[in-house]
């Protein structure tokens, strides 16, 4: 059965090393103009490279996915850091 879409969640939410920057590359290649693409990452474009350790390999990434991409930027307040339970001003109630 053939996948018509893949999930990238929290991309670049951690460095990644050289093998699995080339293993993310070679995904986002083989599905370039065959599968849906959603990706989601709080990370700018211009820090990718620093993320997956190569510039050149990241350019090609943001290039393949921005040939046919839409960029939606999801702005506003973070519905964890609202609802944390270490915000200053949150009350803690005392266990009973």
């Amino acid at each position: 059965m053939t996948r018509k879409l893949l999930i990238l969640d929290e991309w670049g939410y951690v460095p990644v090393d050289r093998d699995g920057s080339q293993m993310l590359f070679r995904i986002v290649s083989d599905s370039y103009e065959r599968k849906c693409l959603i990706l989601t990452t709080n990370l700018e474009v211009s820090k990718w490279g620093s993320v997956f350790t190569d510039e050149q390999m990241a350019a090609a990434m943001i290039d393949r996915l921005a040939h046919h991409g839409h960029l939606l930027m999801a702005g506003g307040r973070s519905y964890r850091m609202e609802h944390a339970l270490m915000r200053q001003d949150a009350v803690v109630e005392p266990a009973s």
